[in-house]
């Protein structure tokens, strides 16, 4: 079986936002740091070489796989930066009033923090923390 790709590390937070590129990009990420820190109550760690999770939590799916991830997290990538969800109740509903979004599955992808609604933001986080921690006990 494949291991995770995306496993927890002890990397720096703070020297992998320092090497985005972008200025507002780079804020963006350390005000996201801060406001998903504040929604979780836990500490940004990094998460492979361009994740940066808060909490973890042990999945196992009917197939077998399993494997560890973060309960909620962000990537500054180079056309946006991706927050990842899980897909918890009402998340269309928020999502509406979230501002200039594209969303998949688990990803929501947005350019820059002020085109969004930073209360939603926190709404969305807690939701889906609630959502994995009680799909994922343990």
């Amino acid at each position: 079986m494949a291991t995770n790709k995306t496993t927890e590390t002890e990397n720096s937070v703070t020297d992998f936002i320092d090497q985005v590129a972008d200025e507002t990009k780079r804020k963006d990420s350390f005000e996201i740091i801060k406001i998903m820190e504040e929604a979780t109550g836990l500490p940004a760690k990094m998460w492979g070489p361009a994740i940066v999770g808060f909490g973890s939590y042990h999945y196992k799916y009917e197939s077998g796989r399993e494997g560890d991830a973060p309960l909620v997290g962000f990537s500054p990538r180079k056309d946006a930066i991706s927050l990842y969800f899980s897909d918890f109740e009402q998340r269309e509903n928020l999502l509406a009033k979230f501002g200039k979004h594209k969303s998949a599955k688990a990803c929501v992808y947005i350019k820059k923090l002020v085109d969004v609604d930073v209360k939603v933001l926190k709404e969305m986080i807690k939701k889906s923390v609630k959502h994995i921690t009680a799909k994922y006990p343990g």
